[in-house]
């Protein structure tokens, strides 16, 4: 079975078993979800979700985060990992949104990416389920899993991302990274499946018997 093959085989198994996706991070708008993106870094999405779930009927604009100010959004947000660095960036970036785009989320990779504390995969998600726009975000989990499965040598995120995008369809990819995320967290997880249990792993690699080993992100 060559990659391509690999490609079309997980991709129906995926379909099958996740025909309708719901995002998991829970948001009110794309501002709320950029903050939601922000803050998920090294940290659950039910854990962000938990957080979120007292803030956002309240907090939920650029300007309500530049008044709160950054001591008490750190009080918002203590609960999660980092976050009197992620404090700073959402004060930072709500700053900037007001004097820079009229308060509003800006919608090309360019402009996310110059928000403090928005990288390529944060300004990924938001492109994809914030504006509906294509895009592959690419976190560890899934530059694991694509290295279980065949579809990339795993040098790197950004090796990573170019493998998918090259092996599967545009019009797939905002779907299919959720569904990847979803199947990983049920069925292919780091430290239970190995490569060896699941079935995409079984049905790409039937005659594998030893656990993979897999580059870090």
């Amino acid at each position: 079975m060559d990659e391509i093959q690999r490609a079309n085989t997980i991709a129906k198994i995926l379909n099958k078993t996740y025909p309708k996706i719901n995002v998991p991070l829970k948001s009110r708008n794309v501002f709320t979800l950029l903050i939601s993106v922000l803050l998920s870094a090294q940290c659950t999405d039910i854990n962000v979700n938990n957080v979120t779930k007292n803030i956002y009927p309240k907090y939920y604009k650029p300007d309500h985060f530049v008044k709160l100010g950054r001591k008490r959004i750190e009080n918002l947000i203590k609960k999660i990992g980092i976050f009197r660095i992620k404090a700073k960036s959402i004060y930072n970036l709500s700053k900037i949104l007001i004097e820079k785009h009229k308060g509003k989320v800006p919608q090309t990779f360019e402009e996310l990416e110059k928000l403090p504390g928005v990288g390529h995969k944060t300004a990924s998600v938001v492109m994809s389920q914030g504006f509906g726009q294509p895009a592959f975000p690419i976190d560890t989990h899934i530059h694991r899993l694509a290295q279980r499965w065949g579809l990339t040598n795993g040098k790197n995120v950004i090796q990573t991302e170019k493998d998918l995008k090259r092996l599967f369809p545009k019009k797939r990819w905002n779907k299919l990274h959720l569904q990847i995320i979803y199947y990983g967290r049920e069925y292919c997880k780091a430290r239970d499946c190995y490569g060896i249990t699941c079935k995409i792993c079984t049905t790409c690699y039937p005659k594998r018997n030893k656990p993979v080993k897999t580059n870090k992100a």
